[in-house]
This record gives structure tokens, sequence and C-alpha cells, in this order.
């Protein structure tokens, strides 16, 4: 089986990812959606934390064979940048959601020097908002930001679009297509539901996705 449907299946199995067309979710944003996702409980299932750790450290080692450093996006990509950089015998250190108020203040955590080469772990890319700032507060840190080893990406247009502007590279072990397409295979939705999900993912704003028949 492929990396990418392997993880899929993995998270579908633990329900890290799972979808609910029937019944949407509500994000903060007020966007309706049929999918509920969290990779922290990636953690909790040994054999799938195994699957994960080993392909995000493949993917690194495949497609950013300089790097020298791996920083974690806090909180969710903190214990998977400490995981990988064990099975690597990388440093790790992570990039907080800002700086600290009190001690050195701190927004970088663990040590990094200037002209070091990075890749960032993210556990879920949507907007990209959040891992590029991350990668830009590396940038300010003078670090070689080489790109980003994420878990699972929507791969919805703005957050390519806003990747591509930041000069940002991303390579996730699977995608929101690939989760959909096992997800009928596994028999977790129907196969009819794909299309509604892929018009989701093409346009969050437009809600025409949860008529049955839209």
């Amino acid at each position: 089986m492929e990396r990418k449907e392997q993880i899929a299946k993995d998270l579908l199995g633990i329900r890290a990812v799972f979808f609910r067309p029937e019944e949407p979710f509500t994000w903060a944003s007020g966007i309706k959606s049929p999918v509920y996702c969290d990779n922290r409980l990636t953690l909790t299932a040994p054999e799938v934390r195994g699957h994960v750790e080993n392909g995000l450290s493949e993917v690194i080692r495949e497609n950013y064979p300089d790097v020298e450093v791996l920083m974690g996006t806090s909180t969710a990509g903190i214990a998977h940048a400490a995981i990988v950089g064990h099975i690597m015998g990388l440093p790790m250190g992570y990039v907080r959601g800002g700086a600290k108020d009190h001690g050195r203040k701190n927004q970088i955590e663990g040590r990094l020097e200037k002209g070091q080469k990075v890749v960032v772990v993210e556990d879920l890319i949507s907007t990209g908002g959040s891992v590029i700032e991350v990668v830009n507060v590396l940038r300010e840190a003078e670090a070689q930001v080489l790109g980003v080893a994420s878990i699972f990406t929507y791969g919805m247009r703005k957050g390519l679009e806003r990747l591509a502007e930041a000069g940002v590279k991303n390579v996730s072990l699977t995608d929101f297509d690939c989760i959909a397409e096992v997800a009928a295979k596994e028999g977790y939705i129907r196969p009819e539901d794909i299309r509604r999900l892929i018009a989701f993912r093409d346009n969050p704003a437009d809600e025409s996705w949860i008529k049955k028949n839209g």
C-alpha cells in the first residue's frame, strides 16, 4: 500500500480525521465543514504514530536531504518534531505562537544558529496562515527554511496560493482527496459523497455542497 493511502487509512481508523457530510461541523470562522481533523490522536495510537513519524522522516530525507534542524509548530507540531528528530538524529526546537513575556522572551525555543537549514514540522495545513507565520519567524532569525513536512493537507486553493506567494514548499504524508477516496472505499462515507467533499475543498465558503444533490 502506498504511504499516502496507508496514512489516510490510519487517520480514518483512529478517527483523527472523519467525515460527517450529513451533519457538518462548524469552524470558529463560521464555515460549515464536512470533516473533523485532530492529528493529536496519532500520539495515543502507537502503531499509527510509528507510521506517521517514520513517514515524516522519509519525506524529510527525500525532499530536504540537507536539513540540519527541525522546528515544530506550536503546539501540535512539537511532539512530531521531537520524535522525528530522535529518529533522524537531528536537533529540534519549536516556534511559539508569540514571544514569551518573561525570561529571555524567546519565540524560538531550542538552539538555532544563523544560516542553519531548517524544516518545519506541522500536523495540518488548511489555509496555510499559521505555518507561514512560523516560517517568517525563522526567516527573521536568519535561518534558511528549506520547507515544511506535514501529516495532512486539505489542498485548499487559498492555502496553496498563500504558500506559493510566501515561497514555502510543503510535502504532506496524505491529503484531503486521498482520505476522501479511502473513506469511500472503506465504507466511512458513500461514494457519491466524494463530489460534495471536493466541492467543499475547492470553496469552503460556498455551502451548496451541503445539499445532497448540490
